[in-house]
């Protein structure tokens, strides 16, 4: 109620005001106090003209539209940059000839186009793992990902470490994802060297779907 009286007190008076200075421009540039409070100088030619305070403010929103600009473009060069960077993964994963070499087409993916510090692929096998794959016991990609519910990781996960070999001590995070390989369960795993590099608030949609490339792919010698 307090509110609603201001402002029907507050309005009359600004309109009453404004009315004023229109019909009597003149009160205005003979207030030096008044134009001072308005961030306005009268210049030589009796024109009102910014002074510093309003070209501060005019400066400050300059910044803030340019700063604001400058990260759109930097986001979409950013996100240019990493659909083009998935786009030759795929490209190169499709291509390899057996298990072994999308295997380790997925490690040089994982450094050349990505920046990381491996990439792995772990299948759960009775018997030996196709080479270059990391062999799991039953239930342990279970294990590893947190839950027969989870299908994805992103984090600082020691028991994955294991998973990149010679390279295990440089992981400070790594990317997981399920894949399933006919009746079996497996794990693709990217390492960071960075603590920061994969965090659990990250969007897993492109290491999901690079699984789904490496899922397709590895079906040619894995499903049996």
């Amino acid at each position: 109620m307090g509110a609603d009286l201001k402002a029907e007190v507050v309005e009359p008076a600004y309109e009453a005001a404004r009315r004023f200075l229109i019909e009597n421009p003149e009160a205005v540039r003979q207030d030096a106090e008044l134009l001072g409070a308005l961030g306005l100088r009268l210049d030589a030619a009796n024109v009102l003209d910014f002074g510093p305070a309003a070209l501060a403010r005019v400066h400050a929103a300059h910044q803030a539209e340019a700063s604001a600009r400058e990260e759109i473009e930097l986001i979409a060069r950013e996100n240019f940059t990493a659909q083009a960077q998935a786009q030759a993964a795929v490209i190169e994963l499709i291509a390899a000839d057996s298990a072994e070499d999308l295997a380790n087409r997925l490690d040089e993916v994982a450094q050349a186009r990505f920046g990381l510090v491996a990439g792995a692929l772990a299948i759960e096998a009775d018997d030996e793992a196709p080479a270059g794959w990391f062999r799991l016991v039953e239930s342990q990609a279970d294990m590893i990902l947190g839950g027969a519910e989870c299908d994805t990781r992103l984090g600082l996960v020691r028991t994955a470490r294991g998973l990149f070999g010679s390279r295990a001590e440089a992981v400070e995070s790594v990317a997981l994802v399920r894949i399933r390989l006919g009746e079996r369960f497996g794990v693709l795993a990217f390492g960071s060297g960075e603590a920061e590099g994969f965090t659990a608030d990250m969007s897993d949609d492109l290491v999901r779907f690079l699984a789904l490339v490496v899922e397709a792919t590895a079906a040619r010698w894995t499903t049996h």
